[in-house]
């Protein structure tokens, strides 16, 4: 047996080995059932992640676009206003704001942004812009942004 390999070099005795064999590829499928439960529970809560974030965004859409609105409106008292109104009819019940005027609607813009930029502040042109010609004021376009995003709006039932 050992005469066989006498006459060989050490490359030719090498070429004479056979291949270790390649083990066989390693499963991605999870090996114990708490794997699958685990990735269960994780792809649960990412979904209820996603949804708790789309119904968030549907809520906050009004303040989205009353901020875009005042954008365009700049400075201008009777506009921001309007929006103003427009954004406290999307974001409170009709009943509770469609009917405030004056100083009651001043005060309501306060109470729900914890404040008093409205009723002392430079927010009081708010109350009368509507029907008579008043100065643009950029404090009253800082306030309306801020009251936009701060305010508290009520939990609604609809969401």
């Amino acid at each position: 047996m050992e005469d066989r390999f006498d006459g060989l070099n050490l490359v030719q005795l090498l070429d004479l080995l056979e291949p270790v064999p390649e083990p066989p590829p390693v499963s991605w499928m999870p090996q114990t059932a708490g794997w699958i439960w685990l990735g269960i529970a994780l792809a649960a809560l990412i979904l209820a992640g996603l949804r708790l974030l789309i119904l968030h965004r549907r809520a906050t859409a009004y303040r989205r676009a009353g901020l875009a609105a005042l954008a365009a409106a700049g400075d201008d008292p009777a506009r921001i206003a309007d929006i103003l109104r427009r954004t406290a009819l999307a974001g409170f019940p009709r009943a509770e704001v469609a009917n405030l005027t004056g100083a009651d609607w001043l005060r309501f813009l306060d109470r729900t942004m914890a404040g008093d930029g409205f009723v002392s502040g430079p927010g009081r042109i708010v109350a009368e812009a509507p029907y008579r010609a008043t100065a643009p004021d950029p404090a009253l376009f800082r306030l309306a942004q801020r009251w936009v995003r701060r305010h508290a709006a009520p939990e609604r039932e609809d969401a």
